[in-house]
């Protein structure tokens, strides 16, 4: 299971080091895909299984189904974890989330999020300050 915020920087090659507290969920690989709200995702290989039987699953007739099938499948990159912990995010990748030099690894259960610093302190913030309604909106979803 990830949970918590961890900072890191990415260096010059693209490499980000995974939180140590993760790595052993991530050592047999990790599938990094483009995500929603400007991040990158992350999944071991049995999530990235199941999240992909989903995609797979949609009525490719619909044009919605389509492009987010495009979006997850396509950008969709295998990365080995190296001695250091880290990954190497492609160029394509980096550019799509904006992620430059410090970056936000955030745990959210079954996947991991990479953000810019300042993109993940923006969105946090926004956030934080509707809290309520996002609480109220749920609650009719019983959660």
């Amino acid at each position: 299971m990830f949970i918590g915020e961890y900072r890191h920087a990415i260096d010059d090659k693209g490499r980000l080091a995974i939180p140590v507290k993760f790595r052993g969920d991530l050592e047999s690989g990790a599938i990094v895909t483009r995500g929603l709200d400007g991040c990158l995702y992350v999944y071991t290989p049995a999530e990235w299984q199941k999240l992909a039987n989903k995609l797979a699953a949609m009525p490719m007739s619909q044009s919605n189904s389509r492009a987010f099938a495009r979006l997850m499948l396509a950008g969709a990159m295998d990365c080995a974890i190296d001695k250091q912990g880290r990954i190497v995010l492609p160029d394509y990748l980096r550019a799509y989330a904006g992620l430059k030099k410090n970056a936000v690894v955030a745990g959210l259960y079954n996947h991991l999020e990479l953000w810019d610093e300042k993109a993940w302190n923006a969105y946090k913030q926004k956030t934080e300050k509707d809290s309520g309604d996002i609480a109220e909106q749920l609650g009719s979803l019983g959660v």
